[in-house]
Parts: C-alpha cells; sequence; structure tokens
C-alpha cells in the first residue's frame, strides 16, 4: 500500500538555518508555553500551529486535546526518516507521499512574502528529509504562488530538488486561479511531471462558523470544492488536459453528486450565470484530471463505481488525529471487500505509484 497523503511534524530547526536572511529573526520556530505545550509560533498569524493535536496518530478519541503535549512526546517518525520507516511498517505502508504540517498553516499566511520565504526553506528540510529513503518518502514542495511566473521558478527549485509535487495555497497572491495568466504556469507543472494538490485547510477562513465548534469540521472540504470548481468552469482542464490535480483529505464520497451538480448547472444555468465554454460536462474533466484522497471515507469504496477508480488514491495521514495508522490494515479489510482485486490495488497503490512515479 502507498499512503497518498500523510505529514511531517517539522523540527524546531526547520526553518531557521534555512530560511532567507532578511526574515531569520522572524522564522517560524517552536515555543514552550507552561499552559499550552510546545507550539509552533509564526509571526503574523494569530493562532499557534497545536503540535499535540497534529501528532495524536494512534491515540483514542477520548484522549485527544489541541495543546500540553511537548515536542518528545510527539511520533519521531514526524521528523526523523529513519524512524518514519518503522512507522510506515507498522502500518503495513510501503511509501507515502508526505506534506507539511506548519506548513499548512502557513498557506493562510497574508503576508505573501514572508510566505514565499517560509515555504523556500521548507522545501530544503523536506528534500533533505526524503533523500534518506527516496523510494519510500515522496516529498510535496510548497510554493506561494506570488506570480505566475514566480509560480514557474518555485516549480522549477521544487523539481531540481527532487521533490515529486507541489503543495499549492487555496489563494493565490495574484488575482486567482481562472485568471488567464496562470496557463503558463499550468503548462510549467505539466511539462515538469510535477501533480499540483490542493489540502483542506489552506484557504483562509472567511466566515465564522455557525453553532456548535464541530459543526466548523463538517466545512473543511469545502475550499477545495470551491478550487476545484473554479478550475474546471474557468477552462483551465479545456486549455490543459494533461494538467493533473490532487484534492488532498477531502474525502471522495462527495463527489458522485458533485459531478453531477457541476453538469446540472452547466446544462441548465450557464446562460444566465456564465461560465467557460467547455467542449465536455464538468463531471468528464473531474473524472480525468482531479485525484483525490481519503482515509476512513467508508463511503467512497462504496461508490467506487461512480466514480474514475483509478484517480482514487487511499492516505493514512499519519501522524495526524484523523489518520488511520496504525490500524489500517485492519481498516481497509473490512472497506474493501466488496471491490474487485484490480479497483483495490488501484486505490491502495497503482493510482499513486503511476501519478507520482513510485516503484514500490
Amino acid at each position: 500500500m502507498i499512503s497518498a497523503d500523510s505529514h511531517v511534524t517539522e523540527p524546531p530547526d526547520t526553518y531557521l538555518p534555512r530560511i532567507d536572511p532578511k526574515y531569520r529573526d522572524d522564522a517560524p520556530r517552536m515555543v514552550h508555553d507552561d499552559t499550552l505545550g510546545d507550539i509552533f509560533h509564526i509571526p503574523g498569524m494569530k493562532v499557534p500551529v497545536p503540535m499535540g493535536l497534529v501528532a495524536a496518530a494512534g491515540k483514542d478519541a477520548e484522549d485527544l486535546r489541541t495543546f500540553g503535549v511537548t515536542f518528545d512526546e510527539l511520533h519521531r517518525g514526524g521528523w526523523d526518516p529513519v524512524a518514519r520507516l518503522a512507522d510506515q511498517d507498522l502500518d503495513g505502508v510501503a511509501a507515502e507521499v508526505i506534506y507539511p504540517t506548519v506548513g499548512m498553516a502557513l498557506c493562510n499566511h497574508t503576508d505573501v512574502d514572508y510566505k514565499r520565504a517560509c515555504m523556500q526553506a521548507y522545501n530544503r528540510w523536506i528534500a533533505e528529509y526524503c533523500a534518506t529513503s527516496p523510494k519510500r518518502l515522496i516529498g510535496c514542495g510548497q510554493t506561494a504562488v506570488r506570480t505566475p511566473q514566480e509560480g514557474i521558478d518555485d516549480l522549477r527549485e521544487v523539481s531540481d530538488l527532487g521533490l515529486r509535487g507541489v503543495m499549492m495555497p487555496g489563494a493565490p497572491g495574484y488575482e486567482d486561479y481562472d485568471h488567464p495568466d496562470y496557463d503558463p504556469f499550468w503548462e510549467a507543472a505539466i511539462g515538469l511531471g510535477l501533480p499540483l494538490s490542493f489540502h483542506v485547510l489552506t484557504t483562509r477562513e472567511k466566515a465564522p462558523v455557525r453553532g456548535p465548534k464541530l459543526n466548523g469540521f463538517m466545512s473543511i472540504i469545502r475550499a477545495n470544492q470551491d478550487v476545484i470548481g473554479t478550475l474546471i468552469f474557468s477552462g483551465v482542464f479545456e486549455r490543459h488536459p494533461a494538467l493533473r490535480v490532487v484534492c488532498v483529505e477531502a474525502d471522495a464520497g462527495w463527489v458522485p453528486h458533485y459531478m453531477y451538480r457541476m453538469d446540472h448547472a452547466y446544462s441548465r444555468h450557464r446562460h444566465w450565470l456564465p461560465a467557460s465554454t467547455l467542449s465536455r460536462l464538468p463531471s468528464e474533466y473531474f473524472r480525468d484530471c482531479i485525484y483525490t484522497t481519503f482515509q476512513d471515507d467508508w463511503v467512497a469504496f462504496q461508490v467506487a463505481d461512480l466514480l474514475n477508480d483509478e484517480r482514487l488514491m487511499w492516505a493514512n495521514d499519519f501522524p495526524h488525529s484523523d489518520s488511520t495508522w496504525p490500524r489500517s490494515q485492519e481498516m481497509l479489510a473490512e472497506h474493501t471487500r466488496h471491490l474487485t482485486p484490480r479497483q483495490t490495488e488501484r486505490i491502495l497503490h497503482d493510482n499513486c505509484a503511476e501519478l507520482y512515479g513510485i516503484d514500490v
């Protein structure tokens, strides 16, 4: 099995020694608070990154807590690549596509210049981490997309570092992703063979959560849906059919209805709600160009026949609190038992291996 979405927990020295000297005094850093425990402080952001919650894989639900955990209590594999291989073996995973944790919060930083400096520093660190076992540790870099042209420069840097994909911020620094000025950026990603990922929680929230705080959990996937709709309805995949985009950690059970809804909107309402002219139904672009990752989304496995099962990729989300580690094998035995052997192989291994060129 390959996990299409796993994470690191950035160690205290991730950014400081690798960031542009201009930002060294303000580099993200881990600090200790007697009440909150060890937290990652990012200047310019009101809420620190709670390391306890983001490294809670394997804990029971009643033991999950946001703050009050120290760094030495976290999964060592989050920053030690040798320990990471043992964590993979424990879960029966042959390789992982690895995303940041602190870097997810950085996507929401309002200072795009600072954001880019931090992401470049992270890219250097994750390249070092993954170089320890390049067949099993598949790193994704980051770009702030300050401008389309600078985004292209970032893609080239990421590729030169040996990283296999790029995690995008939910909102770029220039216009929005439907702007035609991004066409050269999409072509550069295609030419470099870099899938572009949109991960949940990488778009700034625009509205307060209604009702109990738990209701906010239900809205997490909305930003990813908005990005997908933006790309499809604006004709990005019409113009760049070879572009591959990954919708990360937003589940997949909702996709059949979303594709139906897109087709209905385009067929019935496009004349008074303008969009780009498309030669195919929106659902066809989704089926061909959008990959979705999910952990224990039982519905996604049940509706695999309504989806393109060659674009579904399972993930264990280690070491985050939603992770199925270390019980992924047990969960998957139950969730995949109705699938054909071919579907199971594609969802648990082949789709991810083909997208990222993983040879395990």
